[in-house]
């Protein structure tokens, strides 16, 4: 499940080869011109499929000049991150959910 408060996108559960394609998608309806927080502190499982979710997103943001951050990127993630060696990529940010 994917849902927005103010400029935080919040994800919540798998995020799995399952899912990717409707979260994908989902999240990108979210986006509205504004930069974005992406909080991950409640995703349970993920596999190399959430990877491209978070790169394509940061193509999408971008390419609309907005920006786009993630927030709690559970360590199962971050392992994937770094093995595919493009932590530099993923741009990170420690803010909490907006009210």
């Amino acid at each position: 499940m994917i849902q927005r408060q103010g400029h935080t996108i919040i994800v919540q559960g798998p995020v799995t080869i399952d899912n990717v394609v409707e979260i994908t998608q989902q999240g990108i309806e979210l986006f509205n011109g504004h930069d974005l927080v992406v909080d991950l502190a409640q995703v349970t499982e993920v596999d190399s499929a959430i990877v491209s979710m978070l790169l394509e997103w940061l193509r999408n943001a971008r390419s609309n000049a907005h920006q786009i951050k993630f927030a709690h990127i559970p360590q199962s993630l971050r392992s994937l991150i770094q093995l595919y060696g493009i932590t530099d990529l993923i741009p990170l940010s420690e803010q909490t959910i907006e009210s």
